[in-house]
């Protein structure tokens, strides 16, 4: 009777199993035919993607050629200046314009007006220095003396405009720098969502804007660029060349290499924000430990003198008060 019963549910279990099977096969036959299939759908709006990128980073780029068009109007005088000096030849200069570049200022309006000012400073500051020096403060000594004095001020009125361009490629190149850690991870998680490298930098640009608005501009042209330059490796090379970082042209090096071989990009960028993480972290540690020399000639100019005077002085009243 057992026997019956078992027996009697192992054919049950077969027939359930069976039939759960060919229900399962019917099912997994006839899915495609129930179930729409969205692959080329996406397969077409990944394609058009880049399309819709490279239209809309170009109305961009044309908006703001017409605001930099206007904004370049008034310096006109600077123009006349450059061409009745003869300075049209400079304006040719690559490494000028690449020192500009990497301080922000782009276009030919920065260069015409660097020009400007480099050839009025030197006669400017010879002006106000014969005036101080001759008029002013009517210095009682030799005449070689005070045209000494005037000379050395049209000198460094000479060379006053590339102080300030140096000193601007210092603090953009160092905002970039503290910057550019985050910038990677930022991208490293967009590129690891799936996100092509356009967008990945354009929302980089967007977050990384409130931390470092430089860093952010950078990210942005690139984008642009990559939208409607021919070549997306002059792209690249171009963030590289802007930013003159070795940070920057290392990841920039990633980029091209991607493009080039379709390399996985992920692993490379992780590395690298390491890297310059590590970097960052080096040189704070070297600031660091720079600073018991320098914290030396304060403390023996202005700490110690005090300590001796404290010491020393109640021993002084009391020898004074002995006697």
């Amino acid at each position: 009777m057992n026997l019956g019963l078992l027996v009697a549910s192992a054919d049950l279990m077969l027939m359930i199993s069976a039939g759960v099977s060919v229900a399962a096969s019917v099912l997994v036959v006839s899915w495609p035919y129930f179930v729409r299939d969205h692959l080329s759908t996406r397969m077409a709006q990944v394609a058009n993607e880049r399309e819709r990128i490279r239209l809309r980073e170009r109305a961009k780029l044309n908006q703001r050629t017409r605001q930099f068009a206007l904004r370049q109007e008034p310096r006109k005088a600077f123009k006349d200046i450059v061409d009745r000096f003869d300075l049209a030849k400079q304006l040719e200069d690559g490494e000028l314009v690449r020192k500009l570049r990497m301080a922000g200022y782009r276009g030919q309006g920065p260069v015409i007006t660097f020009l400007a000012i480099r050839a009025l400073a030197p006669f400017g500051m010879f002006v106000l220095a014969t005036a101080y020096v001759f008029v002013i403060l009517r210095l009682q000594h030799p005449l070689f003396v005070k045209l000494g004095i005037t000379v050395a001020a049209a000198w460094i009125g000479y060379y006053a405009p590339w102080i300030y361009l140096k000193n601007q490629i210092t603090k953009r190149q160092e905002a970039i720098r503290r910057a550019w850690p985050n910038a990677l991870d930022l991208l490293l998680i967009c590129v690891e969502c799936g996100m092509g490298i356009e967008s990945a930098l354009g929302k980089v640009a967007a977050e990384i804007g409130t931390q470092c608005s430089e860093l952010a501009e950078e990210l942005s042209l690139t984008t642009a660029e990559l939208s409607y330059l021919q070549d997306r490796r002059k792209a690249y090379e171009n963030l590289g060349e802007r930013t003159g970082l070795d940070g920057v042209k290392g990841v920039v090096t990633s980029l091209i290499q991607s493009e080039k071989y379709g390399t996985p990009l992920s692993h490379s960028l992780r590395v690298l924000a390491q890297e310059n993480r590590d970097m960052r972290m080096s040189e704070a540690e070297k600031k660091a430990a720079a600073l018991p020399p320098k914290l030396t000639v304060p403390m023996i100019l202005f700490f110690l003198p005090v300590l001796f005077a404290i010491i020393i002085t109640p021993a002084v009243i009391q020898i004074m008060g002995m006697k």
